[in-house]
């Protein structure tokens, strides 16, 4: 099985199951809060989250307005009749965890929600535990949220956004977690430990209520942001056991990367059984990647910085390059902010489709 991504109405990026026959370019966009907030006063605030009927309606406006400005291009996971599908993915963005650990969520009508910067001492950091989930509040908010979606839909479609450990840790113990690698490293790894159990714990507990309502998700998904900011060898010793039994336990793994230069830790990926997806900046060794992970569907992160403000011919080199040395590959135009030109989102969709023409994703 492959993974490919996937950007929901106002939801971060994350990955879900490719449906096969993919084109060689795939292009998936997606848009910050700030665009549709400027676009329709939409307000992706506590609400958005906390309430479903709220975001349910909300989905509904954010879907009417992308495919009247983007006729042709799929954004997010829409029905025909313009009903969203997905209820749950965004939620919480990609919060969760970290509050789970006591980070409170700042959310704001504009923007994704974040954590607070309450980072634990050395001291509790020491001695941490993972919470009980089904005592916790926020969890359960979690829960009853799947089961309004399961009574209204039927189907408790989408993924919730689980991070990564090490961006998970940095959002409990502040940048002290690259101090505790180095100095503290028994440290280290009870964080670690404690946030890979309960990213494992939360996922087992909405992916068992979700198959109770027919839906059966199969793979899971570490978002490595700030990966970048350790060596190789720091997360060969540190982190890659933890992403290799993320991908024993569901057989079906997606690494996400940003727009960085993955480079140096391609290597490290290729230990990890099962790797469905992973994406990557445009300055990595695209033609390295290809060769290192043949199986899986490979994603281009194309900065929103390049797309609003690079020469037409300047992106449609960039793309040029990426089906010459990735492809077939998925091409991830996310994060869209309030004032790039419409037309440029469809000039480089438009590019994408040229170039995969006649070509076998």
């Amino acid at each position: 099985m492959q993974l490919v991504s996937y950007i929901h109405l106002g939801a971060p990026a994350t990955r879900r199951p490719a449906a096969g026959g993919e084109p060689f370019l795939r292009p998936e966009v997606g848009f910050t809060p700030r665009w549709y907030c400027a676009a329709l006063g939409e307000d992706l605030g506590e609400r958005w989250h906390c309430d479903p009927a709220f975001r349910a309606a909300s989905l509904r406006r954010m879907a009417a307005e992308a495919r009247r400005r983007f006729p042709g291009i799929p954004i997010g996971n829409v029905a025909a009749d313009g009903e969203p599908g997905d209820l749950l993915t965004g939620l919480f963005g990609g919060a969760l965890v970290a509050a789970l650990y006591g980070q409170p969520i700042r959310f704001a009508p504009d923007n994704w929600p974040v954590n607070e910067h309450r980072y634990l001492t050395e001291e509790a950091a020491a001695r941490l535990e993972p919470p009980d989930l089904d005592a916790h509040p926020l969890f359960r908010s979690v829960m009853a949220q799947a089961d309004w979606i399961a009574r209204r839909r039927g189907r408790i479609e989408g993924y919730l956004n689980w991070q990564g450990v090490l961006n998970n840790a940095l959002r409990i113990r502040g940048e002290e977690i690259f101090a505790d690698m180095a100095l503290r490293p028994a440290t280290a790894r009870r964080v670690f430990s404690c946030v890979a159990r309960t990213m494992l714990d939360g996922a087992q507990r909405l992916y068992a209520r979700q198959r109770r309502s027919g839906v059966k998700v199969r793979h899971f998904t570490v978002s490595n942001c700030v990966v970048n900011m350790v060596s190789p060898a720091q997360y060969r010793e540190f982190l890659l056991p933890f992403d290799r039994v993320f991908a024993r336990e569901y057989g079906v793994l997606g690494i996400h990367n940003c727009a960085w230069n993955a480079t140096p830790w391609l290597a490290e990926y290729a230990r990890i059984p099962g790797v469905a997806y992973v994406d990557m900046g445009i300055e990595s060794d695209l033609a390295r990647a290809r060769a290192l992970f043949p199986q899986a569907r490979r994603g281009l992160m194309y900065t929103p910085m390049d797309l609003a403000t690079k020469p037409i011919e300047g992106i449609r080199a960039d793309l040029r390059r990426v089906a010459e040395e990735y492809a077939p590959c998925d091409v991830v135009f996310a994060d869209i902010e309030a004032g790039t030109p419409d037309a440029r989102v469809r000039e480089a969709v438009e590019i994408c489709r040229e170039l995969s023409a006649g070509r076998n994703g």
